[in-house]
């Protein structure tokens, strides 16, 4: 049966028209009619009945535009499946990564240009919770934020890498030998969060609900830098994962890990559950070699 054929027949029951199908399809009408007589002939039965004012279908031809718009659409798929595959060659790949997050992937960047330099590899920052409206509207093809998500938004998750959060403070504020810290014991500090949209201040939050706490925001910043400055100024405590630490710069500061309970910074890969592109998957694999923990299986997972 030829590919044609059914698309030709597909577009005349569209505009219900030969003509029309055919200055459509950038043919001749002649070509049009001929087409589908040939279908007609090859299936042994009428799919269209002619009249002077429309087109009708038959009880054949209704099941030949079902299934032959599925036959399409298999065709436009297997399509989009080459094109990807050609994508390691060329194409674009966008990516969401909050501003917090990004920090972590500097090496990952400079590795998958090197491997895929005819990729164009579009960044895009927000926060966490912006993120994941991204992934979900199909902006982003994938994303990172952190768990847990929020329960309004219809996309997939796999956890990829888990740091715990410290408290940073002045040594003033945060007295003591000890090098770790309950919960409960922040209720009394002043506490400084990022932003509301980030997905960290939500993940704090539900913490400190779960727990029974109260906790006494006494000011918030879009910067996490500036949210440990005012910790290390002694305007409170600032609760951090694990790895900005070592970004921060020596001083009259201390830093404590929480727990009872211990609290994590999880990382997320997110998608909208659809298929990935060759060139998300070829990112995926970059991440794995470059980061290491649990990254997707390529093949099974996704």
């Amino acid at each position: 049966m030829d590919i044609r054929s059914l698309r030709y027949f597909i577009e005349t029951v569209k505009h219900q028209s030969f003509t029309q199908a055919a200055q459509s399809l950038n043919v001749t009408q002649s070509t049009i009619s001929k087409m589908v007589k040939q279908l007609e002939d090859e299936l042994g039965e009428p799919l269209l009945i002619r009249d002077h004012r429309q087109l009708q279908l038959t009880d054949c031809g209704k099941v030949v535009l079902e299934r032959g718009q599925e036959v399409l659409q298999s065709m436009q798929g297997l399509l989009r499946e080459v094109h990807e595959v050609q994508a390691l060659q060329r194409g674009r790949l966008d990516v969401g990564i909050p501003p917090m997050i990004n920090v972590l992937f500097t090496e990952v960047l400079k590795t998958f240009k090197n491997q895929h330099p005819q990729i164009e590899l579009i960044l895009h920052e927000e926060t966490g919770m912006g993120i994941e409206r991204m992934v979900a509207a199909g902006t982003v093809e994938m994303g990172l934020s952190i768990l847990p998500l929020g329960p309004e938004l219809n996309v997939s998750a796999t956890p990829v890498a888990k740091h715990a959060v410290w408290a940073i403070g002045h040594k003033d504020t945060l007295v003591g030998a000890q090098k770790k810290i309950k919960l409960r014991e922040l209720e009394k500090h002043p506490l400084i969060f990022l932003g509301e949209d980030y997905a960290l201040t939500r993940m704090l939050r539900r913490a400190f609900a779960h727990a029974g706490l109260r906790a006494n925001i006494a000011a918030q910043s879009n910067q996490w830098d500036w949210v440990a400055s005012m910790a290390q100024a002694g305007m409170g405590v600032a609760l951090l994962p694990q790895p900005f630490l070592s970004r921060l710069e020596p001083g009259d500061w201390v830093a404590k890990e929480v727990v009872e309970p211990a609290l994590n910074w999880e990382v997320a890969l997110l998608w909208n559950g659809r298929y990935l592109s060759q060139a998300a998957r070829a990112w995926l694999q970059v991440c794995a070699d470059v980061l290491g923990g649990n990254w997707p299986e390529l093949e099974g997972d996704l």
